[in-house]
């Protein structure tokens, strides 16, 4: 069985229990990391939070919930190492696992009934990284990051910034 690392935030709350609940019923090893109650909070700070244990234990995998599943796995993404995906359907999630080697599920509770979660979430973790030319595109991705963690040495454009203040 799998070791998981679910979190939400608020408007994931419920969706995220009743996944966690799933998952240690079919013998996972699942570390909750909150929040604890469904008060307002900010996905960023639980969507970091599983993906640095994701990206600090090797094999582990992670489970996000927000309201849509998009803004936590924004922040998921940010995080080294991680390749996070809001899987709307089974066979997005089988690919998702199959082709990209993803590593953290992010869900949305406002989007996806419970049922189909389950199956989501069921079928993503029953699925393995077929390697072969997508492990070429996994260290492609990976390469990326490596760019990208230079690019504070670069100059930067003010373009878009600039835009969003007027």
């Amino acid at each position: 069985m799998s070791k998981i690392y679910a979190g939400s935030d608020h408007a994931g709350f419920t969706l995220r229990r009743r996944l966690v609940e799933h998952l240690r019923a079919r013998g996972h090893l699942v570390e909750d990391l909150g929040p604890e109650t469904d008060a307002s909070c900010d996905y960023p700070t639980f969507g970091a939070a599983v993906a640095r244990a994701v990206r600090d234990e090797a094999g582990a995998f992670g489970l996000l919930v927000c309201g849509t599943g998009l803004g936590i796995c924004i922040a998921a993404n940010k995080i080294h190492g991680v390749r996070a995906v809001d899987a709307w359907n089974v066979e997005a999630a089988k690919q998702s696992r199959a082709h990209n080697d993803a590593n953290v599920l992010c869900l949305g509770e406002r989007l996806i009934a419970e049922t189909e979660a389950i199956a989501v979430v069921d079928a993503w973790l029953a699925t393995s990284f077929e390697g072969g030319r997508h492990a070429r595109r996994v260290a492609q991705l990976a390469a990326l990051e490596i760019e990208e963690s230079h690019a504070d040495e670069l100059p930067r454009s003010t373009a878009n910034t600039d835009a969003h203040q007027q």
